[in-house]
């Protein structure tokens, strides 16, 4: 196996065991454990290079943002369920991960959030048209070399909420204190110029920026390329589905709202469709 994140020397009784482990130079046992913290040894992982205290804190502040998105997100639903079924934790924490990997506020919208900013940067003239009529589409196909991907097609601009109507407080809290901390890095930094040109893009998209264009800027501005910031937001994510799946786990699935006579609906859609053709 080749690796240049992971180097092992072998343990000179036993060859099968590790006597030293090495993340990008540094030693796992001897120069990380008790004195980096668990933030900084994911950034090297990834990064393969030591964090600056402004990049620690940067990460640091995003994953706690989006740690637990709470039981309206559909990844955290299906955790729940999967819990309130009887299935096992594993089993919760991948159904998690299946619901939210797909491109609506999930793994791969992160990824197309960051080729649409790899495409775009900090240009607007480049922004308006990327933004509408699916232009951001042929970034997709571009990047991937044909004309159709495993996923489905994405239906509205990523990083931008399709259902919301205004851009919800979380969103803004977060992209607030991100820009502020990512100024610390000193540079225009992507998380700052989404702060101030955020009405814009807004008004060409048609649609609210969504937590996902938050992350993206963010991830962007921590140098992470499109694959590294899709898997990150899905293992940052995971916490959350953790405690509720074990929570639903112990509340059982009396207590989950499985509606068993059924939903009924005041205004059906389709009841009015034939109210108004008669």
């Amino acid at each position: 196996m080749t690796t240049a994140i992971w180097h092992e020397t072998a343990d000179e009784q036993n060859p099968f065991l590790a006597q030293r482990c090495l993340c990008a130079g540094f030693d796992v046992f001897e120069d990380l454990l008790g004195k980096a913290g668990w933030i900084e040894y994911l950034f090297l992982l990834f990064r393969r290079r030591q964090a600056t205290p402004a990049e620690t804190r940067l990460l640091n502040d995003l994953a706690v943002a989006i740690a637990n998105p709470g039981p309206r997100d559909h990844s955290i639903q299906a955790a729940m369920s999967a819990a309130a079924g009887g299935s096992t934790l594993a089993s919760c924490l991948m159904a998690a991960l299946a619901v939210g990997a797909g491109r609506r506020n999930g793994g791969r919208e992160i990824y197309d959030a960051m080729l649409l900013w790899q495409a775009c940067q900090k240009d607007l003239s480049l922004w308006k048209p990327g933004l509408k009529e699916k232009h951001y589409l042929s970034y997709q196909q571009q990047h991937n070399g044909h004309d159709f991907d495993v996923w489905p097609e994405m239906e509205q601009a990523p990083g931008f909420a399709p259902h919301a109507g205004a851009c919800a407080h979380p969103v803004l809290r977060t992209l607030a204190h991100l820009a502020k901390v990512a100024a610390s890095l000193g540079m225009d930094t992507h998380l700052a110029w989404l702060h101030g040109h955020r009405e814009t893009l807004e008004r060409a998209a048609e649609l609210p920026l969504a937590m996902t264009g938050v992350v993206a800027a963010a991830f962007s501005d921590l140098g992470f390329d499109p694959q590294e910031a899709e898997i990150l937001y899905l293992l940052l994510r995971l916490p959350g589905a953790a405690a509720h799946s074990i929570e639903q786990h112990r509340l059982g699935w009396r207590d989950y709202p499985f509606h068993p006579h059924g939903i009924k609906l005041d205004m059906d859609p389709q009841a009015q469709s034939k109210e108004t053709e008669s």
